[in-house]
């Protein structure tokens, strides 16, 4: 009945895009999400909340290693 929702493994094309944090300066909210490395454009992913939401983008597109924060 309550049962943990299985995490989804996604992927991406690590050839064009690369993972990012999109930081803004006046807020301080955080996004998630892909640069292409051709275009600069930014895909927007999810929310950062907390460590705990960090944890679970890098968990579901098996991201290792330091992310990049943009402003």
């Amino acid at each position: 009945m309550f049962f943990k929702k299985k995490l989804e493994k996604k992927t991406y094309d690590k050839l064009r895009k690369k993972p990012v944090i999109k930081a803004s300066i006046c807020t301080g909210e955080q996004v998630a999400g892909f640069k292409d490395l051709s275009t600069g454009a930014f895909e927007e992913v999810m929310l950062i909340k907390g460590p705990e939401d960090l944890a679970l983008f890098r968990e579901m597109y098996g991201i290792a290693g330091e992310i990049e924060k943009i402003y």
